[in-house]
């Protein structure tokens, strides 16, 4: 595990980010430690590498949350992508390096090919474009993008307050169930959460982020910082809300 100063130390990102992505649910940790800091492991920092190179493609964070919490996001076709996207780039500094050793050796050259990045600049918006037609069609996509424009600092306090409270709520009915009426009433109070601080949260919508939370190492871990077993506690109430 990496403390929030060592994983912003190894991203290049400063640790108020981290805290802001934590905050607003795009990133995280693992864990606390005893004395409340945040922890990173390697889940938490192989999502920050897409957070970062979505970034690069100029998303907005709660475009990226969408994209990366989207139960169909294939994490190995985004890396696949990505690298071809780096390979093109190295093949640029390549050249723009062959072109300063020349000039070092007092060759006389014309050739300002190594400065055209137009080849990786189509193939970066090309991804892109790919991307927000498998992703951002959705209507949940967009409206999460629309209200996320509006919300600042203390929307975002607001809203980790109440994602806290309706957790809580949750985890202090894990002795009655997760058919019991206090169980079912957290599960409702967090679709309508959803519904108004992100997008429409249905029935299809909740059941596979129900599902997310048990299947998704990293939501597995979020939420089990409520109690041992709170996650596959919270899935499956989720489950007999979404069946009933």
């Amino acid at each position: 595990m990496m403390t929030v100063k060592e994983a912003a130390r190894l991203s290049g990102v400063s640790v108020r980010t981290l805290r802001h992505y934590d905050e607003i649910g795009l990133l995280r940790p693992a864990a606390r430690s005893e004395a409340g800091y945040r922890l990173y492991g390697e889940e938490e920092l192989r999502r920050l590498q897409q957070i970062l190179f979505f970034r690069e493609l100029g998303f907005s964070l709660a475009g990226i949350r969408a994209i990366l919490d989207d139960p169909a996001f294939d994490e190995k076709e985004a890396l696949l992508r990505q690298r071809q996207l780096l390979r093109l780039e190295k093949k640029r500094l390549e050249g723009l390096i062959r072109l300063t050793e020349r000039a070092l050796k007092g060759e006389r050259t014309m050739d300002f090919t190594a400065f055209d990045g137009s080849e990786m600049k189509e193939a970066r918006d090309a991804y892109a474009a790919e991307v927000r037609e498998k992703y951002g069609h959705t209507e949940a996509y967009r409206i999460s993008e629309e209200k996320a424009k509006s919300y600042g600092k203390a929307d975002w306090a607001r809203i980790e307050a109440g994602m806290k409270a309706i957790f809580g709520r949750a985890a202090a009915a894990m002795d009655g169930g997760p058919d019991s009426p206090a169980a079912q009433g957290a599960v409702s109070a967090w679709q309508d959460f959803i519904t108004e601080n992100f997008y429409p949260c249905t029935k299809e919508i909740l059941a596979g982020l129900g599902e997310l939370y048990t299947a998704d190492p990293r939501f597995r871990a979020n939420l089990e910082g409520h109690g041992p077993g709170f996650a596959e506690f919270f899935a499956k109430a989720i489950d007999i809300h979404c069946k009933n």
